[in-house]
């Protein structure tokens, strides 16, 4: 197996509802995100002629997926009141509604899932929550 691994980062607020601790609060990271590719033969012609695929276009594509969370806040749908969305949507605020509670390990899912959507050999993405926590979705 050959792999390359692209990395890209967003900054992002949440909160963890029905969550028991300082998580549940609304707070903000910056997300570290670590997206191995991996393949069982090298390309065997052509521009990527034994390559994985060419860095600069994976490199493209994990920060376009990085782009659609950035600088927003992530929360899980059903967790806020309307009023509230309707209430942060006046204020000019950027939500992302998710369909899923928004650890670490769920966000590490949803860009392996937007990856292979685009066509990449995606093996792993990991997602680092903090520089010492960090959570791993394996296709």
């Amino acid at each position: 197996m050959y792999g390359i691994i692209c990395e890209g980062h967003f900054d992002a607020a949440h909160f963890l509802a029905d969550y028991h601790g300082t998580c549940e609060n609304l707070h903000g990271h910056r997300w570290r995100v670590e997206a191995t590719l991996a393949v069982p033969e090298l390309k065997g012609s052509g521009d990527e002629r034994a390559m994985v695929m060419d860095f600069s276009e994976a490199k493209r594509l994990v920060a376009e997926a990085c782009a659609e969370l950035d600088h927003t806040f992530l929360y899980e749908e059903g967790t806020l009141a309307e009023a509230t969305v309707a209430a942060l949507e006046g204020e000019g605020f950027s939500l992302t509604a998710l369909p899923f509670r928004t650890t670490a390990e769920n966000l590490a899912r949803h860009i392996f899932q937007r990856l292979r959507a685009k066509g990449l050999p995606v093996a792993r993405v990991e997602v680092d929550e903090t520089p010492h926590n960090r959570a791993f979705y394996e296709g």
